[in-house]
């Protein structure tokens, strides 16, 4: 198997899922809440703050090109209107650390996390957050943007309306085991379980806290108003990059399953493309590239969505084990959007490597296959550099390339690394 010169391989990170601390940022502040839906607080994470050298070494030096990572505005506006010079110029020691091994820094924006001030003054659902995101992207841009070559803006952005949806099954729902295996629908470590017990006690908390009992953080159920306001918010920090580096490639990741209409499931599939993709077009359609994310397929039969086929492997987060279904929504996309793309996500939760390594091995060769056919696929990130903190599930979830000891950060490249950087030597 082999990709055209210049072709990126990768992993990707979040800043609050690996670097630690970030004490600013509305995750940490619920985190810490009496009654969190939290399996276990951030913490320190993986350390990758002060460890991001040895990581981007070992990222370089099994053949990886590419590191897709994201800088947390939280650190970078820790209060409104306070911008820490100190934290801007970490986040460039990290791309000059980068280009220094020879690996693209491909830069996100925002990556789930919010400062708490913005979640205070309304948070994803208030018109003044598209102003603060652009200052915020104008002010990166003006310090960094001369180093550096991609940025997306919001990591996916369609994330509010997945989580409307299954909050919507998971309510429906009268047994606790069916509730158990909803979780597994959506892409990213949520305990439905948890939060709907923790209901009665956290309006009051977050009111404490964010001065309202439902703050409006990036990964909340959305309205259909605050989903256009997020990409009104990519438009605006997508001008403010233009308007300073016209040559940086700006695109939006978007988090998408293969949909499957099995017999009578076909109406039910075409809607959920809809909600998932398609409607977003009118912002994206001009973007340089567009990020795709994907893990598994989700089966629709004439009852509405279903559950994993009987005997099919599931992973740690209840995923069907379905490597194909990158190729599917590649060439999905392609359908209707005829930019670049780049496989900003693409992993499995695992405690067993050489599954890892089968799952890159097939979702590679389905990668191959659109290169092969003129799609326009500029690079692949596998999700994630290092196992790291998933969210509500905690520290139990291993996605990584790379193991992490929890008591020493002791660092552990796994097989499934070396194999990944092996499609950049061929």
């Amino acid at each position: 198997m082999s990709f055209p010169k210049g072709f990126l391989i990768g992993a990707s990170t979040a800043a609050h899922q690996v670097e630690g601390n970030n004490i600013h940022s509305d995750y940490w502040a619920q985190e810490q809440l009496p009654h969190t839906s939290f399996a276990e607080p951030s913490g320190e994470a993986c350390d990758h703050y002060r460890r991001y050298e040895e990581d981007i070494k070992l990222l370089a030096d099994a053949g990886l090109n590419a590191y897709r990572f994201s800088i947390e505005w939280a650190r970078i506006e820790p209060e409104e209107g306070r911008f820490d010079e100190s934290e801007i110029e970490h986040y460039r020691r990290v791309i000059a650390c980068c280009k220094a091994h020879g690996v693209e820094p491909i830069v996100t924006l925002l990556h789930f996390t919010s400062p708490v001030w913005l979640i205070q003054k309304g948070g994803w659902e208030a018109e003044s957050t598209v102003g603060y995101f652009r200052r915020y992207a104008a002010y990166v841009t003006e310090k960094l943007g001369g180093e550096l070559n991609y940025i997306c803006t919001i990591n996916e952005a369609n994330m509010g309306l997945q989580l409307a949806a299954i909050a919507r099954r998971f309510q429906l729902m009268a047994q606790r085991a069916a509730a158990k295996s909803a979780e597994g629908t959506v892409q990213v470590g949520m305990n439905f379980e948890k939060m709907m017990e923790n209901m009665k006690y956290a309006a009051a908390e977050n009111a404490q806290v964010f001065g309202t009992a439902q703050p409006q953080i990036f990964v909340s159920s959305r309205t259909p108003e605050g989903d256009r306001l997020v990409l009104r918010a990519h438009q605006a920090a997508k001008a403010a990059i233009k308007d300073r580096y016209p040559n940086i490639k700006v695109g939006i990741t978007l988090s998408m399953h293969d949909l499957q209409a099995l017999s009578g499931g076909e109406s039910y599939a075409e809607a959920a493309w809809d909600e998932e993709f398609r409607h977003y077009l009118p912002y994206i359609e001009d973007d340089d590239f567009l990020g795709v994310q994907n893990y598994t397929r989700t089966q629709y039969g004439t009852e509405g969505q279903l559950p994993a086929p009987d005997g099919a492997e599931l992973t740690q987060m209840d995923y069907e084990f379905y490597p194909e279904a990158l190729e599917h929504v590649i060439r999905r996309v392609h359908e209707n959007f005829k930019g670049d793309l780049i496989v900003t996500e693409n992993g499995v939760a695992t405690a067993d490597d050489s599954r890892r390594v089968e799952f890159i091995r097939r979702a590679l060769r389905g990668v191959e296959n659109c290169v092969n056919d003129g799609i326009p696929i500029k690079g692949y990130c596998h999700w994630s550099l290092m196992d790291n903190f998933e969210w509500q599930k905690g520290f139990s979830m291993t996605f990584g390339l790379i193991a992490v000891d929890r008591a020493t950060q002791t660092r552990t490249p796994k097989p499934s690394l070396a194999f990944l950087g092996g499609y950049s030597k061929n």
